[in-house]
């Protein structure tokens, strides 16, 4: 069998909801509810190992972005007042291409590391190395 042959019939055989783009990271999306006049944030912690971050880094961006107080309670993040969660998903989303993704490359294999009194993102990718805004 030729060598095109034996590609296009393995095509065909393929599942039809593969995706093909490449793309390893994606920003997870929030899940909650509102309890009264809070915003209970349910899945805090799979966000957090998702972008490999610091549970804390993450809740004090989030925490001054949507101008509200909050703590963690357990694995859930309770916010207190109503917020969508479509505002929330944008906030997170800044925070990923500003603490997690790579600058030069785009990818999520970043640290961050302080020195001294200046905090770096570091790729452990591509080697590249920016100072961050505190």
């Amino acid at each position: 069998m030729e060598y095109e042959v034996m590609l296009d019939k393995l095509y065909k055989e393929l599942p039809k909801d593969l995706d093909f783009s490449g793309e390893r990271f994606e920003i997870p999306k929030v899940r909650g509810h509102l309890q009264g006049n809070k915003t209970i944030l349910s899945n805090f912690n799979q966000i957090v190992s998702l972008l490999g971050c610091d549970g804390q880094h993450l809740l004090k961006y989030l925490l001054r972005e949507l101008a509200t107080p909050g703590k963690i309670d357990g694995s859930r993040l309770e916010f207190a007042r109503k917020l969508s969660a479509t505002f929330i998903n944008s906030k997170i989303e800044q925070y990923a291409n500003a603490y997690v993704l790579c600058k030069t490359c785009g990818k999520p294999d970043t640290t961050i590391i302080k020195k001294e009194s200046v905090s770096y993102m570091k790729c452990t990718a591509c080697g590249a190395q920016y100072p961050l805004k505190v």
